[in-house]
């Protein structure tokens, strides 16, 4: 019969002790190269696999962040991800991905699994920026990081200038000659939606039009499907009556009302200018490529993470920063006629 893959056995068959097992596994160099060579045989001929999980929980803190996102099904997250796996692996950590789907209950059941499983830190992208669960797991020691939002400066957190970015899409179609603008988006709970629509009606202001020009068609998400259903929306107000262009809150409502215009055969941008947000990889690639609102996803990753790994490293010294990158407007075919005719 085969013998247990287990410590006690692998110290048998090395024939050492228990101590010296465990410093092959925690503390090789403390080991002399022939002993540590004859235990890691040990462990290969017996197949032991150490515990890690148990042996991190004993450590108070395992070596994996929680990274709990408002929709994995938008391609921003997943971009945002990828920069958060980038700097985790780096310092020798794992990510596990959750999925609100925009559900403070779901968040919620989140949060306390990843508590209850002594996660390194939380990286988290809220539903809402006022949850006092996420205040409550702070307290109790686990470490949050809040993405794609602002925070107070009691909490770290990595954000992009979202009123910037509507400003500069909205200043962009008024550029253009548009002034029956839309605004597709919602709902205006999410903080990131109501900031990119005071930042167009700010784009007005400036422009020293009335904020009434820039009409709003409310979405209760957003997703592609939403944005088809907004289009047909904007197409049905007739030619008259109709916007002249539309400011989606993000890629994924733009496509979808591109996606109606096709389908009514109306053109884009002559019928209908589209500015959406975020610049997602489908933008560029769509039928009409977009014109949209670029933010640094990987780099949003990147920066949170870091501020994460630095807040458990060094606790005494560690102070809480709001990183806020700036958007920047690319410019593509479904706003300029230009470059649709070259």
């Amino acid at each position: 019969m085969t013998d247990p893959a287990n410590i006690i056995n692998v110290a048998k068959r090395a024939g050492v002790s228990l101590g010296t097992v465990s410093n092959v596994l925690n503390r090789p160099e403390r080991v002399a190269p022939a002993t540590r060579e004859r235990v890691l045989q040990a462990i290969g001929e017996l197949g032991f696999v150490r515990n890690e999980a148990a042996r991190q929980l004993r450590a108070g803190r395992s070596r994996t962040i929680g990274l709990l996102v408002l929709d994995i099904g938008n391609p921003f997250f997943t971009d945002l991800a990828a920069g958060v796996e980038s700097a985790a692996a780096k310092a020798g950590l794992s990510v596990i991905l959750c999925n609100s789907d925009d559900n403070p209950e779901r968040e919620n059941h989140y949060l306390s699994l990843l508590q209850q499983q002594r996660a390194y830190g939380i990286l988290i992208t809220p539903v809402s920026s006022r949850n006092p669960r996420i205040g409550e797991i702070r307290q109790h020691g686990t470490p949050t990081v809040l993405v794609d939002r602002g925070a107070p400066r009691r909490q770290c957190s990595v954000a992009v200038e979202d009123v910037v970015g509507g400003e500069i899409a909205v200043s962009h179609l008024l550029e253009l000659g548009h002034t029956r603008i839309a605004f597709v988006g919602g709902p205006l709970k999410i903080n990131q939606v109501a900031d990119r629509l005071t930042g167009a009606r700010r784009a007005l202001r400036t422009a020293g039009l009335d904020e009434d020009r820039l009409s709003l068609v409310e979405t209760d998400v957003l997703n592609v499907s939403a944005g088809r259903e907004a289009g047909a929306r904007i197409a049905d107000m007739g030619k008259r009556s109709r916007p002249t262009a539309v400011f989606c809150a993000n890629d994924l409502l733009a496509l979808g009302v591109l996606q109606e215009m096709t389908r009514r055969h109306l053109d884009v941008p002559a019928d209908l200018a589209i500015v959406g947000y975020d610049d997602i990889e489908f933008a560029a690639a769509a039928a009409v490529p977009l014109t949209s609102v670029r933010q640094p996803r990987s780099q949003l990753g990147q920066a949170a993470t870091e501020l994460l790994i630095d807040e458990v490293a060094h606790p005494e010294a560690h102070q809480h920063r709001q990183v806020v990158f700036e958007p920047e407007l690319v410019v593509r075919e479904s706003t300029d006629q230009k470059a649709r005719a070259e």
